[in-house]
C-alpha cells in the first residue's frame, strides 16, 4: 500500500466499536516508529532503552486528530505482533483517558485500547472488564514509565468503555476534517 493512502482509510464504518487502525510499532519492539506524512513513509522515531518494549501492537486511527496534534493512539491487545504499516480491523474495548505534561504544558493524550476483529481472529475480549486487572495495570505502568523516561508526566485520569472510545474517535474525525 502506498503510505500516502493511509489517511484515506475510513476510521469507523458505523456506530459499532469496530474500526481500522494502522500499526506503527509492533508488539515486542524497542524501535518506536511514526508515520511521517511529509515523506509518506514510516520513520524510526526513537529506540526505547533496554528493558522497555511495546507490550502490544501500537498504532493510530487514520483520519483523526487528537489534542496532541497527532492521530488518536491505539494499543491493540492481541496474541501476536504484526508489522509496521499493517492495517487492522479492531474492536474498541475502551480508553485510558490521560493527561501528559511536558515543560509545564499539559494536554490530553488518551490511549484507545482495542482487540483484533476478524472472522478468522476470534475476539479476545469485548470490553475493558474482560481484560485481566493486572494486564490493565501493566499497560498503564508502561505508558507512565515510558513517558517518565522521556521527561514527561503521564497521568491516567480514568478508564472508560467502548462508548467513550467511539465518542473520542467521532470527535477526532471531526477535528481532522
Amino acid at each position: 500500500m502506498d503510505p500516502a493512502q493511509l489517511h484515506k482509510i475510513s476510521a469507523i464504518a458505523s456506530r459499532r466499536p469496530v474500526l481500522d487502525v494502522v500499526i506503527e510499532t509492533p508488539a515486542g519492539s524497542r524501535n518506536k516508529f511514526t508515520y511521517d506524512e511529509g515523506v509518506d513513509a514510516f520513520r524510526l522515531h526513537k529506540i526505547l532503552p533496554v528493558g522497555f518494549e511495546f507490550p502490544f501492537d501500537f498504532g493510530f486511527v487514520p483520519g483523526t486528530l487528537a489534542e496532541d496534534g497527532d492521530p488518536l493512539d491505539v494499543l491493540i491487545v492481541g496474541d501476536e505482533p504484526t508489522f509496521t504499516g499493517c492495517v487492522m480491523s479492531v474492536r474498541l474495548l475502551g480508553v485510558l483517558m490521560a493527561e501528559q505534561t511536558e515543560k509545564n504544558r499539559t494536554i490530553r493524550n488518551d490511549r484507545l485500547l482495542a482487540t483484533p476483529e476478524s472472522a478468522k481472529i476470534p475476539a479476545r475480549a469485548r470490553t475493558l472488564r474482560d481484560l485481566p486487572r493486572r494486564m490493565l495495570e501493566q499497560i498503564e505502568h508502561f505508558f507512565i514509565a515510558y513517558n517518565r523516561y522521556e521527561n514527561r508526566e503521564f497521568k491516567i485520569l480514568k478508564r472508560a468503555g467502548a462508548v467513550a472510545a467511539v465518542k473520542l474517535v467521532v470527535e477526532a474525525r471531526r477535528k481532522y476534517r
